[in-house]
């Protein structure tokens, strides 16, 4: 099932999300270098698993500027007992962005893709600053913290799809 790209309307802005075959993983480090990675060199963007026909990027755009990627992998958890999984990672918007709204939708998009293609549980390696926007979006943390060098304390969450 190929879901096609949707049109919203989120007061004033107008924007369409799209899905892989119009993101590719090159794409997103436009978005991820500047939110995730700043200090680090346009490399460091770069995510094993990240050109596997398994992974999903999808692209949140207004007009025709990419301001806010998530990419999904196909990757089990040992802290998570369903077998049918996938890892959210690389989830980022533009600063301009953040708080409209943006962050939520691109995450239900690719949740709503994982369901219909019967994955049923997602997780991510959560940096501490983002744990309220994924509890927000029916997250949880399963787990004790851990430091990721250089990035600083994540949690495990996870969501039942």
């Amino acid at each position: 099932m190929k879901l096609l790209p949707i049109n919203y309307r989120l007061w004033p802005i107008n924007y369409i999300i799209k899905k892989k075959k119009i993101i590719d993983s090159k794409e997103t480090h436009q978005v991820r270098h500047p939110v995730l990675r700043a200090e680090k060199p346009v490399e460091s963007c770069v995510f094993n698993g990240d050109d596997l026909n398994t992974t999903i990027h999808i692209g949140i755009f207004v007009k025709d500027k990419l301001i806010g990627v998530c990419s999904f992998f196909k990757n089990n958890h040992d802290l998570i007992s369903e077998a049918s999984q996938y890892q959210l990672r690389g989830m980022a918007i533009l600063k301009a962005f953040q708080s409209f709204g943006f962050g939520k939708t691109i995450l239900n998009y690719g949740e709503l893709h994982l369901k219909n293609e019967g994955i049923n549980t997602v997780w991510c390696n959560a940096r501490e600053i983002a744990v309220s926007f994924y509890k927000k979006n029916g997250y949880q943390i399963t787990g004790k913290p851990f430091n990721i060098e250089t990035i600083g304390k994540h949690y495990i969450m996870y969501k039942k799809l």
